[in-house]
């Protein structure tokens, strides 16, 4: 990719599914491009428009890799500028989204994440991340989906990446840890990826996962750990989901179920709230699960939309199946399309299902 900054790129953060996925993408772009961005109208549609400490957070860091001149990175602003004055670096970082705002948050850390992974691989050297924030937070990918369904495809492609929790965080209060190093590729970033083609995603090996509990009575984990097992009877020759009570600076609880076929490994999570009991907890997860299974496609419905990105840097054109393209899977491709470094074609099928083509400019 180049360093060479063309004129200001502007994106409206109000597009499509309107949310901070448009900002993380953008951000990422900026840093391995080059590419100087003004995004507006940020979250407009949201019912708190505007950057929230996670979002802050997730410009700071992209900032720090590129060491970007950023203007307007405020709580609440609409409106961002963003300017990298070189290409990716390499270091050791450490971020808190809790300092996105006065008196804390659990802001999602595997956003953040996900937002200087791709830069770091296009740095030379290797970077290690200390991310704090939220690990287990609604409307974010799980630490658990990172770690076994994310950074496993990354893997595949040719990223060199690996995440440890090193402490769980649950709104309200977060405080959770992740200790990640991606090991940079340099000027060879682009050339070490390698494309994905995952239009048939085999058998059903097996399903494996983990109910956690924090702060919570041990019955908890177990009863959501016992339906799920019971709801997914027969779906899969080989079924492990394991109860375990963990530590956490707030009560919360969270089920992942990771589904294995032969060429795909997929992740469904869902979060225990305030009124939900453990059992509804598990069906929702095990009904998320039984629906990507019926739909034939080899990959999750927010597996198709994060890996996008790496997609459109890699050397040659991808191909995938996806259960569903979503509001988010569209709007990620129209930020792409926006930065020139990727065409992406949705095909959508009459099951919902759809086919996703992606071709790097």
């Amino acid at each position: 990719m180049s360093g060479h900054a063309r004129a200001e790129l502007l994106v409206d953060g109000s597009r499509g599914e309107g949310g901070g996925q448009i900002l993380r993408t953008a951000m990422s772009l900026a840093a391995i491009t080059g590419q100087a961005v003004r995004i507006e109208n940020i979250r407009a549609g949201r019912p708190k428009p505007g950057l929230a400490a996670q979002h802050l957070t997730a410009i700071r860091s992209a900032a720090a890799v590129c060491a970007a001149d950023v203007a307007g990175a405020t709580l609440g602003s609409a409106a961002i500028r963003f300017r990298p004055t070189t290409s990716p670096i390499a270091g050791d970082y450490r971020f808190d989204v809790a300092e996105g705002r006065e008196g804390g948050s659990a802001g999602a850390a595997t956003l953040v994440l996900q937002t200087v992974a791709m830069p770091a691989h296009f740095a030379t050297g290797t970077s290690r991340f200390r991310i704090l924030g939220g690990t287990h937070i609604a409307t974010s990918p799980t630490f658990d989906f990172v770690r076994e369904v994310w950074i496993p495809l990354l893997n595949r492609i040719g990223v060199r990446i690996e995440a440890e929790l090193e402490a769980f965080g649950f709104f309200p209060i977060g405080g959770g840890e992740i200790a990640a190093r991606v090991e940079g590729s340099g000027a060879e970033a682009s050339a070490t990826l390698q494309p994905l083609h995952l239009i048939e995603r085999g058998r059903l090996l097996s399903i494996s996962g983990r109910a956690i509990a924090a702060n919570l009575p041990v019955h908890i984990p177990q009863r959501m750990a016992d339906r799920a097992r019971a709801l997914l009877e027969g779906a899969a020759p080989r079924i492990l989901i394991e109860p375990s009570r963990v530590r956490a600076a707030c009560a919360g609880a969270a089920l992942f179920l990771g589904a294995q076929y032969e060429r795909a490994g997929v992740g469904f999570a869902s979060l225990g709230q305030r009124g939900t009991s453990s059992e509804a907890v598990a069906e929702a997860t095990a009904k998320a699960l039984l629906f990507h299974k019926r739909s034939g496609a080899a990959l999750d419905r927010h597996l198709a939309d994060q890996i996008l990105l790496p997609l459109a840097l890699a050397r040659a054109s991808s191909v995938f199946t996806c259960e569903a393209a979503t509001r988010h899977l569209k709007t990620n491709a129209w930020v792409i399309e926006q930065f020139g470094v990727a065409r992406v074609r949705i095909e959508e099928r009459a099951d919902a299902s759809a086919q996703v083509t992606v071709t790097p400019q």
